[in-house]
């Protein structure tokens, strides 16, 4: 059983690597500055009218996918009846954001300031990043945190706001489209993806992945900052080790409740920790070979 566990363990770590390598070779750019050159990233994005909304997303060579919402956007007015969706050249994607304008919303949650007893995870300055990251942790010039990160910090029950932002790779599909995910105690995953645009399951933006779909997709358009405000409680154990208590979740994604106390009855795949227990452990950011990027992150402990 060891032998099955530990090749198990071996083929998801070559996996994620092959896959994270295969996300690199694919179009990506990490900041709207380098964004700018895609005549489609300026088309792709929100647009909102009296009694519909609509999101456009870019596919690449010029084709997009534009969805239509009845009543307003996701989170915005919209009443949640199916939403009417076309794939196309933008001349033929016409019909779908015909009387809507373009508008760029943010998370209400965007640049929140920690309380007086939170633990400042990262600021953007160097202290911080020096204090609480271990080491293989990376931040960019311009005082971002990179994936691929884990705190030095242990928590139990916490709050924690992040802020995140996911690349623009218009050419990519599904998992491959700015794949990262929150780790809570470097247990549970909370998937950062480019899910802007579709339906919202398990494994995209905003899921407890694998294990609950978030009842609304709030995911912005990529290059946009975006916030996670996360209440989590842990699993508890009785003196022999067992479990009696489920982890349990609530999640605002970009300031909308999309997982109210939800359990959580087991670890997430391919995190640093394999196994629940009584013990605390850290936020870990999962590299995913694609560019995301965090800042304003802080938690409090319950």
């Amino acid at each position: 059983m060891r032998c099955c566990t530990l090749l198990a363990g071996v083929c998801s770590l070559l996996f994620c690597i092959s896959a994270g390598a295969a996300d690199s070779k694919l179009p990506t750019d990490a900041t709207p500055e380098d964004a700018q050159a895609d005549p489609d990233f300026s088309r792709q994005g929100e647009y909102a009218g009296d009694s519909a909304g609509g999101q456009v997303v870019a596919l690449g060579d010029h084709r997009f996918l534009a969805v239509r919402y009845a009543g307003g956007l996701p989170g915005a007015g919209w009443d949640g009846s199916p939403a009417a969706s076309t794939e196309g050249t933008w001349e033929e994607i016409q019909e779908v954001v015909a009387g809507l304008k373009k508008t760029t919303r943010s998370s209400p949650t965007l640049n929140a300031t920690p309380p007086q007893d939170a633990v400042v995870l990262f600021d953007g300055t160097q202290p911080t990043f020096e204090k609480h990251w271990a080491s293989g942790a990376r931040m960019t010039s311009n005082g971002l945190l990179e994936q691929g990160a884990t705190s030095l910090d242990q928590f139990q029950s916490f709050h924690i706001h992040i802020e995140f932002r996911l690349p623009y790779m218009p050419t990519a599909r599904g998992q491959a489209r700015g794949n990262s995910g929150l780790y809570l105690q470097g247990r549970y995953e909370v998937q950062m993806l480019d899910s802007f645009g579709l339906k919202g399951e398990s494994n995209e933006c905003g899921g407890i992945y694998k294990a609950a779909a978030p009842r609304l997709n709030m995911c912005l358009p990529p290059l946009v900052w975006q916030t996670y405000d996360v209440d989590f409680t842990a699993a508890k154990f009785d003196e022999t080790g067992k479990k009696f208590s489920n982890a349990r979740v609530t999640v605002q994604h970009n300031g909308v409740t999309i997982h109210d106390n939800v359990e959580i009855t087991d670890v997430t795949p391919s995190g640093p920790i394999v196994m629940e227990s009584a013990e605390p452990g850290p936020v870990f950011l999962q590299n995913h070979g694609n560019p995301v990027r965090y800042r304003n992150i802080w938690v409090t402990r319950k």
